[in-house]
């Protein structure tokens, strides 16, 4: 067995690079590659996998992996990033896997921390259980090979082994958490909680994944198609676990897996934040100015309904709350915008010099339709007349006038920043 030191970065750098510099030496000294004696070089695929406390199945799943690579006619490396307490690494390692071994911080920290030593164009993930057959790279690899970029495993369109998922799981929990992030992102997933996936090393830095605990999973997803990723899905089977393995939810405990749901919730809401504001605001806005500019010069009668103030105030309501709800629905696209495509529709659609022009332009004319109101104030001694005259009526649409005036005025500054300081963090990335 051979050990090799991650590389430090370099002293010379520039004091700018400075806090970057100090948590790259951090992470040096945290990690440790073990390569094994059978190490091949220039490898087409690098299988990933985090690894914790997997003594009982991890020479097989080596096994596995190294025959699933041979049966796809590829060269491949297994990284098995470890931070077990066991005999995990040396058994990984002399069945000759890499072993990075890392702190124990979690699933997705596990990826982050890995990103550095993939050598192989396509990357592959799962666990470590032998639940993932990992014989069946196949698929997985054809795909690749077919231009795609990220490829979902599937265990509906595959098979899913009586007694390897618990009822819960394979009739609410998974089918309900997918089906909500098809509607929040308009996919057609089958398995979004599928452990077994690949995708390529480009796409997979340039994803640039937060999450560090079970969520990251989704996270992934959900930022394949706000990236535009070419992506297809391959039937994958699911195993039981061994004789004597309990997997992590159950060395957890009882609330695990809804901690794991909720924490994958989270991460789809947060991240398809716009499905909550975007459209909505669109539909109060339009609701409120056909409650509010009809009225602007007295009551309108419908049949049975008359459209009095009060209606109008309702409208005022809408249509402050809805213009709040879809300019913010804009900004978030901005700020989970990969392909620069949203960022460039809401700035051609919102320039900022003519939008301003037109958000002092709204507030003025909702000063003036505030004016009859005004003058019948000061004429009648401070004290205003009984409610619904004309001037009354003016005024309310004046309000919403102004009020979008200023709302506009205030997204278009928030917009403008939100696509210089996204641009930024893009320059850095890369």
């Amino acid at each position: 067995m051979t050990s090799q030191t991650i590389p430090t970065p370099d002293p010379d750098a520039t004091s700018a690079d400075a806090p970057l510099l100090g948590a790259a030496r951090a992470q040096a000294l945290e990690h440790e590659l073990l390569v094994p004696d059978d190490d091949i070089t220039d490898p087409e695929v690098s299988i990933v996998i985090p690894a914790l406390d997997e003594e009982l199945t991890i020479a097989d799943f080596v096994a596995w992996c190294r025959e699933g690579l041979a049966s796809a006619g590829i060269r491949g490396e297994i990284v098995i990033v470890d931070s077990s307490t066991d005999r995990t690494a040396e058994l990984a390692r002399a069945a000759g896997a890499r072993v990075l071994r890392v702190p124990k911080r979690g699933l997705g920290h596990a990826y982050m921390d890995a990103i550095p030593q993939i050598r192989g164009r396509y990357v592959i993930m799962g666990d470590a259980d032998c639940t993932y057959d990992f014989r069946q790279l196949t698929p997985f690899v054809e795909k690749f090979r077919e231009g795609f970029e990220y490829v979902m495993g599937s265990r509906w369109r595959g098979t899913i082994e009586p007694g390897s998922m618990p009822w819960l799981h394979q009739h609410l929990g998974t089918p309900v958490t997918t089906w909500i992030l098809n509607r929040l992102f308009s996919s057609r997933f089958s398995d979004i909680h599928c452990g077994m996936r690949g995708i390529t090393l480009d796409a997979l830095v340039r994803m640039d994944i937060q999450s560090e605990s079970w969520e990251y999973a989704s996270e992934m997803v959900l930022k394949s198609v706000q990236m535009e990723l070419r992506t297809a899905e391959v039937p994958v089977g699911f195993l039981k676990d061994r004789e004597g393995r309990l997997s992590h939810h159950k060395r957890v405990g009882w609330f695990s897996p809804w901690q794991a749901a909720w924490i994958n919730l989270r991460a789809m809401f947060i991240y398809g934040s716009d499905f909550f504001v975007f459209k909505p605001g669109l539909v109060l806005a339009a609701l409120g100015l056909l409650l509010t500019v009809p009225v602007t010069f007295g009551n309108i009668k419908l049949g049975a309904v008359t459209l009095s103030l009060n209606w109008q105030f309702l409208g005022l309501s809408l249509l402050v709350a809805g213009l709040q709800a879809f300019f913010m629905g804009c900004i978030a696209q901005v700020l989970f915008d990969y392909t620069g495509r949203r960022r460039q529709r809401w700035l051609r659609m919102f320039p900022y010099t003519r939008t301003v022009g037109l958000s002092c332009l709204l507030i003025v004319l909702g000063a003036g339709l505030c004016v009859p109101l005004a003058v019948a104030y000061l004429s009648n001694g401070l004290v205003l007349t009984p409610a619904n005259f004309v001037q009354d009526h003016l005024a309310v649409t004046g309000l919403a006038s102004a009020i979008a005036g200023a709302q506009l005025f205030a997204f278009v500054l928030l917009l403008n920043g939100a696509v210089v300081a996204t641009a930024r963090r893009n320059r850095t990335e890369v």
